[in-house]
Parts: C-alpha cells; sequence; structure tokens
C-alpha cells in the first residue's frame, strides 16, 4: 500500500550515506499519501487504559505534560497543543502497514509506531532521542528543524516528565507536507512545530543499551538457575600483602563473568526471548477454541491468508545444527530445513496457504502453526 522512496537514492545508498550517520529531509518519500488513521480514531485509542499517551501543552512559553487515558480532551486546545500516542501499531491494522516500507531495517530493530496530533504551534520542544526515527507527515503541515550532535547541547527540563535541549544550528529547517519524511538518525538534535492542524507517524528503532541488556542477560540467569560456576583459586599462595587485590585475581573475576556470556545456547536463547518481547501491550489472546493440528492442516488446502497480530516481534537465529524462532519472548528450537517456511513467518506480516503447502506433512510446521494461531499471534483474515 505504502511505497518508500529516498529522493534518487537507493535502499543501499540510503545505509551508506545516511543510515547512523545524517540525518535526511525526503520530499514525497510517500508519494500521494492517506492518512491510516483520523485524528477522532486517535483520541479513541488514548481513551484505553492499557495504550500509553500523552498530551504535552506550551501555552505562552509554560511546557506541560499529561498523561493519559483522558476522558476527555478539554486539554487538547486550538494551538500549542499535541497528542501522542504509542504502539498505535499494536492496535490499528491500517497504521501496521505504515512498518512495512522500513522493513528492509532488520525487523528486530523496528520498535513500534507513534502517532501524535497537533494543533497549530503544537510540539514536544527541542529534544534529542537515542535512536532513530523517521517522521512521516500526515495531513496538514509542520515546520522541523534538525542539527547534527554536539557536545554543546545541555539538557532542559521545562516540565515534569518531559526533556528538552537548548537551542542549535540546524542542517535541515523545512516545512513539511503529507508524504514528506523526515530521517533522523541518534544524538541529532529535532524540534517540530505543527503550522496547521497535523498528524504525524514516527517509526522508531530500537537501541538497548548496556544496561538494559546485562540486567536483562542476568535475570534470565537467575531465572534459569544459570551462571552458578563459583570463583576458585587453588593455586593460591603467600603473598606479602593480603589487603591487595592482584590483576591475576581481577582477571579470573572477569573471565569468569565473561564465560557466561559466551556460551552460545544460553546467550541465544535469553537474546531470542529479550528482543522479542514488546515494550508495550499488544491485544493478543489465546483462541478460546483452539485449532487442532489437523484443522491446522486442513486449513493449509484452502485458499487463506494468515495475518500477523500487531506488536507481534518474530525473528530466528542460525543455531548449531538448528534454528531458534523467537516470538513474543518465547523460543522454538527447529531444524535447520525448515528454513523456506520460517523466513517467510519471520520476514513477511502476511503469508498465504499457497506459500505453505509445499511444507504441509512437515510436523514442526503444523505444530508451530498451532502456536502462532492458537496463541493469538497470527489470525485468519
Amino acid at each position: 500500500m505504502y511505497q518508500l522512496t529516498f529522493n534518487e537514492l537507493s535502499q543501499i545508498e540510503f545505509l551508506q550515506q545516511y543510515w547512523q550517520k545524517k540525518p535526511l529531509l525526503i520530499k514525497q518519500g510517500f508519494k500521494n499519501f492517506s492518512d491510516p488513521i483520523s485524528p477522532e480514531e486517535l483520541a479513541g485509542l488514548a481513551v484505553e487504559e492499557c495504550i500509553e499517551s500523552r498530551i504535552i501543552t506550551n501555552n505562552n512559553n509554560q511546557w506541560q505534560a499529561h498523561h493519559g487515558p483522558f476522558e476527555d480532551f478539554s486539554l487538547l486546545t486550538e494551538s500549542h497543543s499535541t497528542l501522542l500516542v504509542q504502539a498505535v501499531d499494536h492496535w490499528h491494522a491500517d497504521s501496521e502497514m505504515l512498518l512495512a516500507p522500513f522493513r528492509f531495517i532488520p525487523n528486530w530493530r523496528i520498535d513500534d509506531l507513534m502517532i501524535s496530533y497537533s494543533t497549530p504551534k503544537g510540539g514536544v520542544g527541542p529534544h534529542l532521542d537515542q535512536y532513530d526515527v523517521f517522521i512521516i507527515q500526515g495531513q496538514g503541515k509542520r515546520h522541523w528543524r534538525v542539527g547534527m550532535p554536539s557536545s554543546a547541547l545541555q539538557e532542559v527540563v521545562p516540565c515534569k516528565d518531559l526533556l528538552q535541549i537548548t537551542q542549535f544550528e540546524a542542517c535541515i529547517d523545512a516545512v513539511l507536507e503529507p508524504g514528506d519524511i523526515l530521517y533522523i538518525p541518534p544524538g541529532c538534535p529535532h524540534e517540530g512545530y505543527a503550522v496547521e492542524n497535523a498528524i504525524n507517524y514516527s517509526v522508531g528503532f530500537r537501541a538497548p543499551n548496556q544496561v538494559e541488556l546485562l540486567s536483562s542477560f542476568c535475570d534470565y540467569l537467575i531465572d534459569g538457575e544459570l551462571g552458578t560456576i563459583r570463583y576458585s583459586d587453588p593455586e593460591l599462595g603467600l603473598r606479602d600483602n593480603s589487603g591487595e587485590l592482584q590483576l591475576g585475581e581481577i582477571e579470573k573475576i572477569k573471565t569468569l563473568m565473561s564465560n557466561a556470556l559466551n556460551c552460545p545456547a544460553t546467550f541465544s536463547r535469553w537474546l531470542g526471548e529479550n528482543l522479542s518481547q514488546a515494550k508495550h501491550e499488544t491485544q493478543i489472546e489465546p483462541l478460546e477454541d483452539p485449532y487442532t493440528e489437523q484443522e491446522i492442516k486442513n486449513l493449509l488446502l484452502d485458499d487463506i491468508t494468515f495475518m500477523r497480530s500487531g506488536g507481534v516481534r518474530i525473528f530466528y537465529q542460525k543455531m548449531d545444527g538448528c534454528l531458534l524462532l523467537s516470538i513474543d519472548g518465547q523460543n522454538i528450537e527447529l531444524p535447520i530445513d525448515s528454513i523456506t517456511w520460517v523466513s517467510l513467518f519471520s520476514d513477511f506480516t502476511s503469508v498465504t496457504s499457497d506459500q505453505l503447502k509445499s511444507s504441509i506433512n512437515c510436523s514442526h510446521l503444523i505444530k508451530t502453526m498451532s502456536t502462532l494461531i492458537n496463541e493469538g499471534y497470527w489470525y485468519i483474515e
């Protein structure tokens, strides 16, 4: 439905010249763009308890941040206000289709789709993101300024729950119209203010830091009662100073810790669970009347399209002699010759029965499909 172009650049040229290097204004990246969601539908999502939403106001340069869910939208005034709704792709199928053109970036890196609706002069102020983002202009117009990373930038906290930065020199200064797209790498300062009532779509990417990863890995070891090898020193000898922690002992402790990370099976299974978990709530629910494996097999004989539910994260890893398919924090170990149909489920958000019929007698396919469908990760269109 949405065909993405990068001005005169190919995807590989964009990756080589701009990805995580410098911002890019893509004029008419989506030609003849049509909004997948209306402001009223977006507001409807913001009343839900399970969906993260905010309203930011900046009347008279007095910033305020309000968290949803919202019972009414009196805060969304005729000017200087913005409604932001997180992870809309989890809840709105038409909006989720906006992610498809960006899947030339590995699926595990794509985070979610945030959508904002702003009245004139509404925005969130100058700020930094520590992840890549594509900002798509929907209805209306928005004036954007984007700069390059600078150590001179200082943080500003204009109100609780809103972090901004000081002003910056812009390398992009433009008014975006429907279908225009901004690519902004991590650490590039940017600010946008609506010229008129406007909708923006932000495709964000995951960029976990070391603390997040190490903390999660330690939790995995604890939950699995792993990493229980203790420090030992059978070669210990006498020393002149008992109060000294020696370099050799420091290196042994580092090795003890790194050995836990260097176990391929443990690391891959943790990584699959960690990266396949959604950060925000989803509407995934198991079927009340699950399909039997024979019923799944019968479905493959029909002309059916299987659709991935919004917010489902799925990818695979090639391990020693097998594939590890990770979905929503779960791992499924499969034979290496399952790659053909595994790649279909992990690469695409829809798969037809025709694409799977050649593997209909594969018991691993039938069992995996039973899990995907009965747990609500995929559904029949």
